[in-house]
C-alpha cells in the first residue's frame, strides 16, 4: 500500500528559496530506496513555509530512508534553514482516479 506524507516546514526568514534549492537537488538515491514523489511547493501567501508531498511504497521505506547516511547528510544540511515550526499529515493511500 502507498504511504503518504504530506507535511510544512517553517523556514528562517528569508531562507525559503534556499531550503526550496535543497530540497529540490536531484537524487537518485530517493527512487531506489522507495520514493513514488517527492514534491516541493511555495505559497507566496506565506513565505516562510515550504510544502512537501511524498509517496513512498510503505512506511517501512520511509522509515528506513531515514537512516542512510546521505538523508541523514541532507537534513543536517538543511537544519540550519528551518525555523522548527513544522505540519502536516501521514496516511496510507486508499486508492486514485489516475491509476488502478
Amino acid at each position: 500500500m502507498t504511504f503518504a506524507n504530506v507535511g510544512t516546514l517553517g523556514t528562517v526568514p528569508g531562507k525559503r528559496d534556499e531550503l526550496v534549492a535543497h530540497l529540490t537537488w536531484r537524487s537518485d538515491v530517493l527512487g531506489s530506496i522507495g520514493c513514488l514523489a517527492y514534491e516541493v511547493g511555495v505559497d507566496d501567501g506565506h513565505p516562510d513555509t515550504v510544502y512537501v508531498i511524498e509517496l513512498w511504497v510503505s512506511e517501512a521505506a520511509h522509515r528506513d530512508s531515514l537512516a542512510l547516511p546521505e538523508v541523514q547528510a541532507a537534513i543536517a544540511a538543511a537544519r540550519p534553514l528551518l525555523s522548527g515550526e513544522f505540519g502536516g499529515l501521514r496516511f496510507d493511500v486508499v486508492g486514485s482516479p489516475l491509476r488502478d
